[in-house]
């Protein structure tokens, strides 16, 4: 299973696999039904998750019927427990919009959804990060998850964040990051694939950020919380949820 899923990750081009999956997770959950491990997105429950990875494949990970991982639970607990994001009147921009959470969003009655991606086929406007096609201080959320580690300029990306987020609004801009590293590291020189995916984490991959991140941030102008949510739940509901403990949930602010 591991290899297999790491051959298909490597093979087919993301936007093509966002469009297969829709017709291979019905059966993957219906096959592995169970009661070890509950995913909180949709509530249904099963005796494991399916192994992700890139390079190296984390185990019992990928839930089989929301298409979710370790981030996207956690962030989702975090917006129903710990915010308004579900019951007061927002208007939203979602950036590289998630499976497991497009529709449902989309549904809320409360939101004002509007989804963007350069790439991504199932959203709404397609734009540049680095050049949004969206007025000054629309938006009352932003989520931008797994996607500055893709952007080249960076920098741009968070000031064009920054300038079309309202003053009082929020966000929150996951990436893949190692806490373990003081200091950002991007090497351009670096070209192939194969090596790329090795130092990265990811073949489109341009840097590993580490904690320098949230001074970055910062530096832009926003206010930024490191939340590590897991921190208030057990040790059971972290493994039943399939959660990485201690990750950190970047929240941003505009003054």
């Amino acid at each position: 299973m591991k290899r297999l899923s790491k051959f298909i990750l490597n093979l087919i081009p993301r936007p093509l696999l966002i469009r297969l999956s829709y017709a291979v997770a019905p059966i993957l959950a219906f096959l592995l039904k169970g009661k070890q491990y509950t995913d909180p997105i949709d509530g249904k429950s099963f005796k494991m998750f399916l192994p992700y990875g890139y390079v190296k494949q984390r185990e019992n990970i990928l839930s089989p019927s929301s298409l979710s991982l370790e981030r996207h639970r956690l962030l989702w607990l975090y917006l129903k427990n710990e915010t308004d994001f579900f019951s007061a009147p927002k208007k939203v921009l979602h950036f590289a919009p998630e499976q497991c959470f497009l529709k449902r969003f989309r549904s809320l009655k409360n939101l004002d959804y509007t989804t963007t991606d350069l790439f991504s086929p199932i959203a709404d406007v397609k734009a540049d990060i680095c050049n949004l096609p969206f007025e000054d201080n629309s938006y009352d959320v932003i989520l931008c998850n797994h996607v500055l580690e893709h952007i080249p300029d960076d920098t741009k990306a968070m000031q064009e964040l920054y300038r079309v987020m309202k003053p009082g609004g929020w966000g929150v801009f996951q990436i893949p990051q190692d806490l373990n590293r003081e200091m950002t590291f991007e090497d351009d020189s670096i070209t192939d694939k194969a090596e790329r995916a090795k130092i990265f984490g990811q073949y489109d991959h341009v840097r590993v950020y580490g904690r320098d991140y949230f001074e970055k941030l910062r530096s832009i102008g926003f206010k930024v919380e490191e939340i590590d949510y897991t921190s208030k739940l057990s040790d059971t509901e972290i493994d039943k949820f399939r959660l990485a403990k201690g990750e950190i949930i970047p929240v941003v602010y505009k003054k």
